[in-house]
């Protein structure tokens, strides 16, 4: 019958669990919280560093010995490494593009001509006439200036300037008032007095608030509607810190909504925000984008892409091939001799299942690709004399026999 290689490692275990102890104590009882974690580490008798962590050593595995832990071997590459950014934001009328109307004179609102929510309205449409005694008195006024210029001699000098005078105070008055140079040049035409104001829209969009009814009272600075111009909308949403670097003015977004899955919309970042959010350590971001066919609506919810270029043909390695220990990053390098010797390397940027590498590893070199746990954990083993049965080791020495039992005679 072959020998298990494994029986030598359990009659050790069986060994210690089951050996005297005159005192009635584990053999633990006494050991420090240091001692017990390097002992976790690979032992109370391997080497550890001045930070506590065990010292690697080179581990040799046979053919037979990759085959049963499934070892795989690579050579790190040069690539353009890049990296999808995922965020999340709201679609929102974009600001530049947003009216609100408001009238400059106190009124009464005679008629509404635009008297619903979310209707499309054209540059200079009727909204809603404003009856004001104000403005009755000011077109009175413009109209009696302009009789005085018609009285008033254009040779009488000064007589002719004040008059001049007069009658442009009276236009500027109006117009203040948002009396377009129309409605002006009608009045003075016609010169009949007209007891309402006429406000139109000052863009082309939709009606997103209408806070006015017919009959009510007006006052100056009141917002009686607003609208906004849809053809162009802002996305606004928020990326962690670590990616602000790849996410500037400029930058081209993919936009994808619920309500047209699989559709990606473009746009690009039209603004940064210069504050990040110190609880979530996020910073807002802004997107601008063509909306023509107003699909995408103000209140929607968006996914954001980014294409992150992260370097130009950079060192990488697959990411299982790192062993990441919190304290430092490890790769096993083959050499030529089949050691597999640990390496300390330092990581850069990571996409997907590929790293990049700054520091510790050459292009031409072989690494240990999958399974390296494993390997990492022999190599643990490998600082105490404990490896796995039938691993070979490094810095291992052959164990020596044991000596032969001996036969002790006692002479009274």
């Amino acid at each position: 019958m072959r020998s298990n290689g494994w029986m030598p490692l359990v009659a050790l275990l069986l060994a210690v669990g089951c050996g005297d102890d005159t005192d009635g104590e584990s053999p633990m009882a006494d050991m420090t919280a240091a001692e017990h974690a390097r002992m976790q580490a690979g032992g109370t008798q391997g080497t550890f560093d001045s930070s506590g962590a065990a010292v690697r050593q080179p581990v040799h595995l046979t053919p037979q010995q990759e085959r049963a832990l499934g070892v795989v071997y690579t050579m790190p590459r040069r690539e353009t490494l890049t990296r999808t950014i995922r965020t999340v934001g709201e679609i929102m009328a974009a600001e530049p593009n947003v009216a609100d109307v408001t009238p400059k004179i106190d009124g009464f609102v005679e008629v509404l001509f635009v008297s619903t929510t979310g209707e499309l309205v054209r540059r200079g449409q009727r909204l809603l006439a404003i009856y004001s005694p104000m403005l009755v008195v000011a077109q009175e006024e413009l109209l009696t200036a302009g009789r005085l210029v018609a009285q008033v001699d254009s040779g009488a000098g000064e007589a002719w300037r004040n008059a001049q005078a007069t009658l442009a105070a009276a236009r500027r008055r109006l117009s203040y008032w948002d009396i377009t140079d129309e409605q002006i040049t009608r009045l003075e035409e016609t010169g009949e007095v007209t007891k309402t104001l006429t406000l139109v829209s000052p863009v082309t969009g939709i009606v997103l608030e209408k806070d006015v009814l017919q009959g009510q009272r007006v006052t100056p600075g009141q917002r009686l509607y607003r609208i906004a111009d849809l053809s162009v909308i802002w996305v606004e949403g928020e990326v962690f810190e670590q990616d602000l670097q790849f996410v500037h003015a400029g930058a081209q977004a993919r936009i994808e909504v619920a309500a047209y899955p699989g559709e990606h919309l473009t746009g690009r970042v039209s603004f940064v925000y210069p504050t990040v959010d110190v609880r979530s350590r996020t910073n807002r971001i802004r997107i601008t984008a063509r909306n023509a066919d107003l699909r995408l609506k103000p209140g929607m919810f968006a996914t954001i892409f980014f294409d992150a270029q992260l370097g130009h043909e950079v060192l990488t390695v697959p990411l299982e091939a790192v062993v990441i220990t919190g304290e430092r990053n490890l790769v096993f390098v083959r050499d030529e001799d089949g050691m597999l010797r640990p390496r300390e390397v330092v990581l850069g940027a990571r996409a997907g299942e590929r790293v990049q590498i700054l520091r510790g590893l050459a292009d031409h070199e072989t690494i240990v690709a999958s399974a390296n746990f494993l390997v990492d954990a022999e190599s643990r083993l490998g600082t105490t004399g404990g490896a796995m049965p039938g691993m070979q080791h490094g810095s291992a020495q052959e164990p020596k026999p044991a000596p032969a039992p001996t036969t002790e005679h006692r002479h009274d």
